[in-house]
């Protein structure tokens, strides 16, 4: 793709984000990707040390909730798009502290709206704000059934409210002011650089340990695994050839109960580390469940494969492989998140700009 464009990433720094930006920036030279996050303790710009001296990529330290430095951003660069996806995204730290989700979510979300409608103000050709969200927002399914763009939204969590509310006002933006917008909800991520609160990497890293892996309840939600990589994929299909006022539903095809899960990894693990068959699965400890668990999540991609030829290319064994063996491959990378010392990466590579 030969045009020159000048793309936003928001939350580029976090697990999907990085790919997504990683992406871009290898496959577009002559896009210009800006790569704007608060840094938070999900946001690590040690994700992205593969790219960030590309002469294409640039990184803006922002919160999107403070509205001046939105606007000053907007007024720095001239977008061309916006692909949103800064978020606060676990639905645990949701539970105890919704305010934050709430900020930056929905407000941070609209603060974005109205800089990109002020800065199309004069024409909004060849302009889209892409809006990325969670199937979490349909709240839970029976034990059959899936979700496809039509479902209803029905958030059991502050942390699917939120996101629930910013994909109401991406799509109320669109019909009310004619911002071109295009909003997609995808099924659980999993893959490298992913935050170690977040189950998979958590499991992998007890186990490491020969530490306890907690399992809420009896371990039978279910829920519809997809490679972070394929995820990028399609969003790079979506930003590039979707219809601005739809929405693309983006799932993996490929259910999974939790307790089933983790006793595949468990077994990877085992393989990995040399030990004993039996031995990881043994560390499975079932704890109480959280608060509105939704039981399944599963959803209809059949849209998007319809008319714009997606499909998931990872196999879940092969991918949870990959995944293991990047995260055993990276105990510096993975020890430093734990104990916070990623977050200094910023200051020693950026201090003085």
């Amino acid at each position: 793709m030969n045009e020159k464009k000048i793309i936003l990433i928001t939350g580029g720094a976090g697990f999907i984000g990085s790919h997504v930006v990683r992406l871009f920036v290898k496959k577009y030279p002559r896009y210009k990707i800006i790569n704007a996050d608060k840094l938070t303790y999900a946001g690590n710009l040690e994700n992205l040390t593969d790219i960030e001296k590309e002469k294409n990529y640039i990184f803006e330290k922002l919160d999107i909730v403070d509205k001046d430095a939105v606007f000053n951003l907007f007024s720095k660069y001239a977008f061309d798009g916006i692909i949103h996806l800064a978020a606060e995204s676990h639905v645990d730290r949701s539970i105890t502290g919704p305010e934050a989700f709430v900020h930056t979510n929905i407000v941070g979300t609209v603060n974005l709206l109205n800089a990109s409608l002020n800065a199309w103000k004069d024409s909004k050709e060849g302009k889209l704000f892409y809006h990325i969200s969670t199937d979490e927002v349909f709240g839970s399914l029976g034990e059959k059934g899936y979700f496809t763009e039509k479902s209803p939204y029905d958030p059991k969590s502050p942390y699917s409210a939120s996101k629930a509310s910013s994909d109401h006002l991406v799509r109320a933006y669109g019909h009310t002011y004619g911002l071109p917008v295009i909003v997609s909800n995808c099924s659980n991520n999993y893959g490298p650089n992913q935050f170690p609160e977040k189950l998979i990497p958590l499991a992998i890293n007890n186990i490491r340990n020969n530490k306890p892996v907690p399992v809420y309840g009896r371990g039978e939600n279910v829920r519809d695994w997809l490679y972070v990589e394929d995820h990028a994929k399609a969003v790079d299909l979506i930003f590039h050839k979707g219809r601005p006022g739809e929405t693309y539903n983006i799932g993996g095809n490929n259910e999974w109960k939790n307790i089933d899960l983790l006793k595949l990894l468990c077994r990877i693990m085992d393989k990995k580390l040399g030990r004993q068959t039996g031995t990881s699965e043994k560390l499975l400890t079932f704890v109480k469940d959280r608060p509105g668990h939704d039981l399944r999540y599963a959803i209809d991609s059949s849209k998007l494969r319809n008319e714009l030829g997606w499909e998931p290319i990872s196999d879940f064994s092969e991918g949870l492989e990959k995944t293991v063996d990047w995260y055993l491959s990276n105990t510096r990378w993975l020890e430093r998140v734990i104990s916070g010392e990623y977050q200094k990466y910023y200051q020693e590579q950026y201090s003085g700009r």
